[in-house]
């Protein structure tokens, strides 16, 4: 199988891939776990820190949540999508908590927005917008990134991925 890499000069897909590799080798040294609850990102987060040897150590489990009925069942409550929308600091905050609960981990990861098109389930997508936050034991820190335009779903994954390591403590 030949592996695709994105380059360009918003993403490197080498770049993130060592990023992820050294965060999660730090996990495993301080004995630090972490989960996540994706949506826009589909899992590429949790494929990133499980792509280093020995991440079964401190990787918990993930959910990829892409629908609103998904993130609900997962202990997102519904009232915080419908009072705050699907992409919103409010809802990606409930997700990193949802996940870190389920899971009993130090870190939560929740992430979720939209990239290149529209959602025509949610009237608050807007194309190029994402949401993420960091649970842990101290609180949850919230973020919001607007995006440049990239070549493909993969290049906004990837440059999601690489923001939200950039926030991982």
């Amino acid at each position: 199988m030949q592996r695709t890499t994105i380059s360009s000069p918003a993403v490197n897909e080498a770049s993130v891939r060592a990023k992820y590799d050294r965060l999660t080798r730090r996990l495993i040294a301080e004995g630090t776990t972490i989960t996540t609850m994706e949506s826009c990102t589909a899992g590429q987060v949790a494929s990133l820190i499980t792509d280093t040897e020995g991440a079964s150590e401190i990787m918990k489990g993930a959910f990829i949540t892409y629908s609103n009925q998904a993130k609900v069942r997962q202990g997102v409550p519904a009232e915080t999508i419908e009072r705050y929308g699907v992409y919103s600091e409010q809802t990606a905050a409930a997700m990193a908590e949802a996940c870190r609960a389920a899971y009993e981990a130090d870190i939560g990861v929740g992430v979720t927005g939209s990239f290149g098109n529209a959602d025509p389930n949610n009237p608050d997508s807007v194309p190029g917008e994402v949401f993420f936050a960091i649970a842990t034991a101290g609180g949850t820190a919230t973020y919001h990134r607007t995006l440049p335009p990239l070549p493909s779903r993969l290049a906004y994954k990837l440059y999601t991925a690489d923001m939200i390591a950039d926030s991982i403590p």
